[in-house]
């Protein structure tokens, strides 16, 4: 099984923010379980990091070092990935959280998602 973590999902876990629930760490910290992080939550990142909206406790630089480090791949974004964007439902609005739901969709991958709304879509959500 794989899982996509959602943007706040990876930054509370680089920050040990307790609001990570348990079930969500212990499958990240699982090392026979694939992680990763789309390329939409690095550019969302990027972006609240310009506007003022985001601090990070370290620089912006080291983000590929913690990926690596913590063993999180990089998901582009595909046609695929489009092709269900198109198609999905407009329960939610966010364009960065309705491409993450895509790929997970796309990939079948489990999202780890604090967001209720997820649950709305055909993606499988832990939290």
């Amino acid at each position: 099984m794989s899982f996509l973590l959602d943007t706040h999902t990876f930054l509370w876990f680089l920050e040990g923010n307790e609001k990570l629930s348990k079930k969500a760490l212990v499958k990240m910290l699982d090392v026979n379980k694939k992680c990763y992080i789309s390329i939409a939550s690095l550019w969302e990142i990027t972006i609240k990091l310009q506007l003022g909206k985001l601090e990070l406790n370290f620089d912006f630089d080291e983000l590929t070092e913690y990926l690596k480090r913590n063993q999180i791949e990089i998901l582009p974004i595909h046609f695929d990935h489009l092709k269900v964007l198109s198609e999905l439902p407009l329960h939610h609005r966010d364009p960065f959280d309705r491409i993450i739901l895509s790929q997970a969709i796309a990939e079948k991958f489990t999202i780890i998602s604090q967001d209720s709304s997820f649950k709305s879509y055909k993606a499988k959500l832990l939290w």
